[in-house]
């Protein structure tokens, strides 16, 4: 569940700070009159993403087994590749990514109502669609009958909620570049985990040898259905009888991953602030330099 948590709040809060600092900009300027097309565009970008992860969970039950698994791992795989630039993207634009949503925003409001509810629309629309699709395929991966996973990434998407609110009046003050590394990395560690079950489900959709080649088997000593192995589940993804394969791939891809997003090489050169203004005109600052 908190793994569900994580992805949750760490995906909610970037499409939240985008959202605040849009109508935060609009609200400073005077072009209130703006506002409207640009919540219908966050609507819009937000039923779509609704609708493509209900498309893939109902769909894909229409499916054979082997066809669910071969899907289902091929999602994983595909989630996997976008949260990882999508961690890596927001760690080296995160200072930067005020001033490029002001130069977008700025030419919409030249070009009329259609440019910027479609400015809003793929502003919020990318970061939706990575998250409803990094959302299902964990979810998948962590599901253990129950209805926690959902309840981690609702309980996240509503605290994502509720601190992008908080920037916005200027309430809170937080160091943005650290907080996203940190979230990063465990998010990293999570994806680890959706990756491994991803091989796991092409394995059982044999389209990749190695299913009953397993690493080690520790069942006996972490059941599945105890709490710490449900607990080992919700965070990490564990299996107590993963395959060869899938603890190789878990290897090769979190080792390196983790130990390039967290070298400081490349991110502790310059310093920026995302200052976000309230209704007034008063502005909370942000600090984004990574430590």
């Amino acid at each position: 569940m908190f793994g569900n948590y994580l992805i949750g709040l760490r995906e909610g809060l970037e499409a939240s700070l985008v959202v605040c600092i849009l109508i935060a900009y609009l609200v400073k300027t005077g072009r209130k009159d703006a506002l409207r097309p640009i919540w219908m565009g966050i609507g819009v970008a937000i039923a779509l993403a609704l609708g493509f992860g209900c498309a893939v969970e109902f769909g894909s039950q229409e499916l054979t087994f082997e066809a669910q698994e071969a899907l289902g791992g091929s999602l994983s795989i595909v989630a996997v590749g976008l949260v990882t630039w999508m961690v890596f993207w927001m760690r080296r634009t995160a200072r930067h990514l005020k001033s490029e949503l002001h130069g977008r925003l700025d030419a919409a409001l030249a070009m009329g109502t259609g440019a910027l509810v479609a400015t809003a629309f793929l502003a919020v629309g990318r970061e939706g669609l990575e998250t409803a699709l990094f959302v299902w395929a964990s979810v998948h991966a962590a599901s253990d009958g129950t209805p926690r996973p959902l309840i981690g990434v609702a309980l996240g998407l509503a605290t994502a909620v509720f601190l992008g609110w908080l920037f916005y009046r200027g309430a809170l003050k937080i160091n943005l570049a650290k907080f996203f590394t940190w979230t990063g990395g465990m998010l990293v560690v999570v994806a680890a985990g959706v990756l491994a079950y991803g091989v796991h489900d092409l394995q059982e959709a044999d389209w990749i040898p190695g299913l009953r080649n397993l690493a080690f088997d520790i069942s006996g000593t972490i059941p599945p259905d105890s709490w710490y192995g449900t607990l080992l589940k919700g965070v990490l993804n564990f299996q107590p009888d993963p395959t060869v394969l899938q603890v190789t791939v878990w290897a090769l891809y979190l080792v390196p991953t983790l130990a390039i997003f967290l070298a400081p090489v490349g991110f502790a050169s310059g310093k920026g602030k995302v200052k976000v203004p309230d209704e007034q005109g008063s502005r909370g600052s942000q600090p984004t330099k990574a430590s």
